[in-house]
């Protein structure tokens, strides 16, 4: 590929999350990754050591700006009865001057931590750590090389 335009560069402010079904307009920050668990390796008639990959672990993390006080009593609600709730998220990122779009679908998400009240002076933000399992992950729209 050739030389890339500037204004193809994807913004996030076109980025989009919706929480079971629910768009979350005050979303500031998305991030999902996948984490390789690995053990070492040492092979015979060497020093080298190589690695293994044991397991695989979905973790990420959603920052809302403070507008509503979306979740904390459902989760809480759920986690005092000794239940696991679990979620599905889906990412979007559609800036109209990119090549196209992008979404993850991720299911069997659960929550790590529930902040039931944090402030500062200034634009407040509430985080929500969660974790969820790699099988679980679709990609329905991907935005392909040209």
């Amino acid at each position: 590929m050739g030389k890339m335009p500037g204004y193809r560069q994807i913004n996030g402010v076109w980025g989009h999350i919706w929480w079971d079904g629910e768009l979350v307009a005050e979303i500031d920050e998305f991030e999902s990754k996948v984490v390789a668990e690995r053990e070492d390796v040492a092979m015979a008639g060497g020093l080298d050591v190589e690695s293994k990959i044991t397991s695989l672990k979905g973790e990420g993390t959603m920052k809302l700006k403070k507008v509503f006080s979306r979740g904390i009593k459902k989760l809480m609600k759920a986690w005092q009865e000794g239940k696991d709730p679990r979620s599905q998220l889906v990412g979007k990122l559609a800036d109209p001057d990119a090549y196209g779009s992008e979404r993850v679908v991720i299911n069997n998400v659960w929550f790590n931590e529930l902040t039931l009240m944090q402030f500062a002076k200034g634009v407040l933000t509430r985080e929500y750590p969660f974790g969820f399992t790699p099988s679980d992950v679709e990609f329905p729209d991907t935005i392909e090389v040209r």
